[in-house]
């Protein structure tokens, strides 16, 4: 499940607005705001779903491992050149 933090992270990573992940992710700006809110606000699975579509979409990896939580913005993998 991803965090408040990783979405913020995430956003941060693909320099995008809140406005901008939402409309990506075709839920509600006030949605969204309550997921990346530290208050621990409740948020509907299908908006975290959604969410996490449209970043992983976009290159982000949700990271999430007993030594800690993370976000990893991957680029398309690059042809080796011909020698």
């Amino acid at each position: 499940m991803i965090t408040s933090r990783q979405v913020r992270a995430a956003r941060a990573l693909l320099g995008w607005t809140q406005e901008m992940l939402a409309d990506k992710a075709l839920v509600a700006l006030t949605a969204l705001k309550r997921l990346e809110s530290e208050n621990n606000l409740s948020v509907r699975d299908v908006t975290r779903h959604q969410v996490v579509k449209a970043l992983e979409s976009a290159g982000i990896v949700v990271l999430d491992s007993d030594r800690g939580q993370g976000v990893l913005l991957v680029s398309e993998a690059q042809s080796e050149p011909n020698e």
